[in-house]
């Protein structure tokens, strides 16, 4: 007997714990993540740890963005059932990758691959090292202010975008002082969404938003979903995604498994408010369409739908705007874009970059922005990258905006610091540059050389600017881009020319020193250049010789009236007759060549050759000397002899 009603009991708690998760079921169906988590959470406490409910659990939160409690109990999933849906696996990697759990969110992605290999949600993450993801979560290297919005409430606000000196957004925020408890959306407790406008101008340079009002029409926002716009070029339409309503906007409709799709509408700017509301011909109550956005050209919508034969949950479209103002045919943009996963919240920038949202690819973790050639590019040439910190996080970052003449614009994030649900955050994208400043000098002096030609080149030697050093020899470059090489060269007549090269760092608004040492030409009354040097038992004049011998013509050219002459020296080591002689056709050899380039014969008085007649240390023939020590005799002088006064 008391077996009996131990199975009683036992089938009394198993029938009560069914029909509750069976209700979670039913609120989890309806978007209401709040009250299906809550009776979940009690059938957990009653003993139910099944996959479904521990799954579940798992996405009502990853569904409301919590991270962490996402990530505790799709974590009790996989450690208890080895052959979890691999869905659940997917959001767990998510959920790691959001955390920076980045070396197990690996170890999963492997075992994810091993068992669905062709989604394409995770093409190529199984072959990426963790660096990978250390690399996106980096801002080194990054230049963008960004700072959370004053107008952002304790609501969701997101979907900054701006037209015509207005700035518009979608917001939860209650339109009325009073909330009314039986109009909440039951997905995160908080009113529906509506558009919003607000005034926008430039203050010292900085943009200012102010005077937020609900969007100027009386037939946009309803009790209902009104969210994700795009505006005309003109300002005149808008295109924005609003739930499935009847006829009368009074109540949402539903398809047939329960769910009120979205859709999108069109409306126009008539005595400054939005009217002539147009339902979208392709629009379709068995699934959504929602995120417009518009081409440069203003020819093509593109939007998000999860309508079927698509590549993933949601992908995104596009439909020709017809120049009578009807539609094309829906095109999916294709698996460039679009994955198993979700794509949405499109925009395009004036410059044909294409920006969007996924919980694919390479990414940080739920929603991040990515943004790819594809408007600009060939089939093969298209390319995708995430967009990285600090417009990525791991949480959701999406709706993103972007003047590409100013690269100042939006996004919008949950991450942990906002004000509410989902906050817009306000950027600007910066060059980094930095500022180069010197003094030229003489090297021999150490003193300030004034009129020296600085050139600033890039890593290859193309000149990028050129400018004059001033009377204290001062000179600066401003704008230099950071992590780059750089060339400077100094360039003066009758002084050797100095050249640093250097790579400037990654930080931004740096100022570095750079002084120049030019070495005079002129000492006293020589011209003095490096060692020409001849082949053995040669004269004829090399070309590293000749580009010494340049030094003396470009003195020369500078100097009209100098009048030279040459001397050519040996060192001991040989004959004496033939050293004399071999210095003598150096010299000669020398004298030819200034004249081949220009230089008058009746400026170089003579060029004569000493041999080992002259020697300027104790390297005689009866001494041992180094290699150095015998080339300090073997060279060649150019004494000024007439027509030059030292300054």
């Amino acid at each position: 007997m008391r077996n009996i009603l131990i199975l009683i009991l036992s089938f009394l708690v198993s029938t009560i714990m069914s029909a509750q998760v069976k209700l979670a079921d039913n609120f989890f169906r309806d978007y209401a993540y709040k009250q299906a988590t809550e009776l979940y959470l009690e059938a957990v406490k009653k003993g139910d740890s099944s996959e479904h409910v521990l799954s579940r659990i798992g996405d009502c939160y990853y569904n409301n963005s919590n991270v962490k409690e996402a990530h505790f109990w799709y974590e009790k999933a996989v450690s208890k059932y080895e052959k979890l849906n691999a869905e659940y696996i997917y959001k767990y990697i998510q959920t790691l990758r959001s955390l920076g759990e980045y070396e197990k969110a690996q170890k999963w992605t492997e075992n994810y691959a091993s068992r669905k290999s062709d989604d394409k949600r995770i093409k190529n993450d199984a072959v990426f090292d963790v660096e990978m993801f250390k690399a996106l979560e980096s801002t080194e290297k990054v230049y963008v202010d960004y700072k959370n919005l004053e107008l952002n409430s304790a609501y969701s606000d997101f979907g900054g975008f701006e037209s015509e000196n207005m700035f518009y957004f979608s917001s939860t925020r209650p339109k009325d002082s009073i909330i009314d408890e039986n109009k909440l959306y039951q997905w995160n407790k908080e009113p529906f969404l509506n558009i919003y406008q607000a005034e926008l101008s430039i203050d010292n340079a900085e943009k200012k938003i102010s005077n937020v009002s609900l969007l100027a029409s009386d037939i946009v926002n309803s009790d209902f979903h009104e969210a994700s716009i795009a505006i005309t070029k003109d300002g005149k339409t808008l295109y924005f995604t609003r739930d499935n309503l009847n006829k009368r906007n009074s109540r949402a409709t539903y398809d047939k498994e329960g769910t009120s799709n979205l859709r999108l509408f069109k409306a126009n700017l008539v005595d400054g408010k939005w009217t002539n509301l147009e339902d979208l011909p392709f629009n379709s109550k068995d699934y959504s369409n929602g995120s417009p956005a518009l081409s440069p050209d203003n020819k093509t919508l593109y939007f998000v739908s999860d309508r079927p034969n698509g590549f993933g949950q949601t992908d995104i479209y596009k439909v020709a705007i017809k120049p009578d103002g009807t539609y094309g045919e829906p095109k999916n943009l294709g698996a460039n874009i679009n994955t198993e996963g979700r794509e949405n919240f499109p925009f395009i920038a004036k410059d044909s970059t294409f920006y969007f949202s996924s919980d694919s690819r390479i990414n940080l973790g739920l929603l991040d922005i990515f943004e790819s050639n594809i408007l600009k590019a060939k089939d093969k040439e298209v390319e995708v990258k995430n967009l990285g910190a600090p417009f990525n996080s791991g949480y959701d970052d999406f709706a993103f905006f972007i003047d590409s003449e100013t690269n100042t614009g939006y996004f919008s994030s949950n991450r942990p610091d906002g004000k509410g649900g989902d906050d817009i955050y306000a950027f600007g994208k910066l060059e980094c540059t930095q500022i180069i400043r010197g003094v030229t000098k003489d090297l021999i002096t150490q003193m300030p050389l004034a009129q020296v030609t600085v050139k600033l080149m890039d890593g290859t030697g193309k000149v990028i600017e050129s400018i004059v050093s001033d009377d204290n020899g001062a000179y600066e470059f401003l704008d230099i881009s950071c992590d780059s090489k750089y060339i400077i060269l100094g360039e003066k007549v009758t002084y050797r020319s100095d050249k640093r090269e250097f790579t400037t760092s990654i930080v931004n608004e740096e100022e570095t020193q750079i002084d120049l040492f030019l070495s005079p030409l002129i000492i006293e009354s020589e011209i003095v250049i490096n060692p020409i040097f001849f082949d053995f038992n040669k004269s004829d004049i090399r070309p590293d010789a000749a580009y010494e011998l340049e030094n003396i013509v470009a003195v020369m050219k500078e100097h009209t009236m100098m009048v030279i002459k040459i001397e050519s020296h040996t060192d001991s080591r040989g004959r004496d007759k033939y050293n004399l002689k071999l210095s003598d056709r150096r010299a000669k050899s020398t004298r030819d060549y200034l004249i081949s380039r220009g230089i008058s014969e009746n400026r170089i008085e003579s060029a004569i050759g000493y041999g080992e007649s002259q020697l300027i240390n104790d390297c005689d023939d009866n001494s041992k000397c180094t290699e150095e020590e015998h080339q300090k005799n073997r060279r060649s002088k150019f004494i000024i002899t007439d027509g030059y006064t030292a300054e």
